[in-house]
């Protein structure tokens, strides 16, 4: 009976786990799983040492803040570790904290897998030699990550992406049109970012770029998903403050069903270019750091990537536009996504590049991730067999 102890940092993190652990209980139906969770981690059986909340802390100044805090529960886990070593330790994503938590492990002895590789191929690329250090194995989700990683003597597979397993294009917009109460006119999805500090850099922006829009398609119906209530007050402030108040619908939540129902979507670079992507909808892509840091980005040259979104990293070539920092105004985005309303052919065509890509990632993730920490955990039990 196998006992694994899972580390995970963060919401996405915790499905993650949920969905690997589910798997693995095919292959091992007496397996013990502990770790750090959060409720969907907890719902598929796991044992908690503690919740995920306690790692999930973003920005340098956050860290500094908590940092004396991260470093004892460090060393609680390593106590841990060390007093009762598991058969197995995997560290979802949170990789400044579980890359160090791994290589203490594999130092005295545990197998150590990385699942979600660090995003070493854009930014930061020295830390592949920490990850090597680290890690027995690394699951990646993304194709280029496992070709980068394994250049450089890292043990790494492709698992597919779990989003694209999840996601299905919707092929007819009406329906989820009626629910936002949008008919079949042209329809332009406004996703400036789930953060403050996005709706700060970027919402003006954005709704410039749709009052544009309005003065050359005149019927184009706009809709927004908002990711809390904080971030719905901003963007309703800045529609008022535009006077577009009337013109953008805003919804709580619900992203990819105003994905759905739009024909183009002006969005913030992440994980939405990914998830539209899925979904077969054709975008323009933006996005504005901090000054301060942009100007560190550039003076250090510490970003080594041409393309930021994801349907452009995937194909290797511009699928969507792609605008950044001074790039980003509000004629610039409208521009892009009228021409992208007005070409259909040109929209048909890239629905197909999305559906070869989605084709790509879609290889059941959690199974081929659980497939390959089995296959770990079988070889350490052939090669030790009188180990823990």
């Amino acid at each position: 009976m196998p006992r694994i102890v899972i580390i995970a940092g963060e919401a996405s993190g915790d499905q993650l786990g949920r969905g690997l652990i589910e798997a693995l209980r095919q292959r091992f139906p007496d397996a013990q799983f502990e770790g750090i969770t959060g409720s969907q981690m907890r719902s598929a059986g796991c044992d908690s040492w503690a919740d995920y909340e306690q790692l999930a802390v973003m920005g340098l100044f956050e860290v500094i803040r908590h940092l004396p805090r991260l470093l004892r529960l460090k060393k609680t886990l390593e106590n841990r570790l060390r007093q009762d070593p598991p058969d197995v330790l995997i560290g979802i994503d949170a990789p400044d904290f579980n890359l160090r938590l791994e290589k203490f492990a594999r130092g005295i002895g545990i197998p150590t897998v990385h699942y979600v590789c660090p995003s070493v191929w854009a930014w930061r690329s020295g830390r592949v030699k920490t990850i090597r250090e680290a890690c027995d194995l690394v699951l990646c989700l993304l194709p280029f990550e496992q070709e980068f990683v394994a250049k450089h003597g890292v043990n790494a597979i492709f698992t597919g992406h779990p989003l694209a397993d999840e996601i299905q294009a919707v092929e007819d917009k009406q329906p989820v049109r009626a629910q936002f109460g949008l008919d079949e006119k042209p329809v332009v999805a406004l996703l400036p970012g789930s953060r403050v500090g996005e709706l700060n850099r970027m919402g003006d922006v954005f709704l410039e770029a749709a009052g544009l829009l309005r003065q050359y398609l005149p019927d184009v119906q706009f809709v927004s998903a908002a990711a809390s209530q904080q971030t719905a007050d901003i963007f309703t402030q800045q529609c008022r403050e535009a006077g577009l108040e009337d013109a953008v619908k805003i919804v709580m939540g619900q992203s990819r069903q105003v994905m759905a129902a739009a024909d183009v979507i002006l969005l913030a670079s992440g994980t939405a270019t990914l998830e539209a992507m899925l979904m077969l909808r054709p975008m323009v892509v933006a996005y504005k750091i901090a000054p301060l840091t942009a100007w560190l980005v550039r003076v250090t040259r510490l970003i080594n990537i041409r393309y930021f979104s994801m349907p452009n990293l995937l194909a290797e070539r511009e699928l969507v536009p792609e605008f950044l920092q001074e790039q980003v105004t509000g004629e610039a985005l409208g521009k892009a996504v009228l021409k992208l309303l007005q070409e259909q052919k040109q929209n048909d065509d890239l629905v197909q590049q999305f559906r070869a890509l989605g084709s790509l990632l879609r290889k059941s993730a959690s199974d081929q991730a659980a497939s390959a920490v089995a296959d770990l955990l079988i070889s350490r039990t052939a090669k030790e067999p009188d180990a823990r």
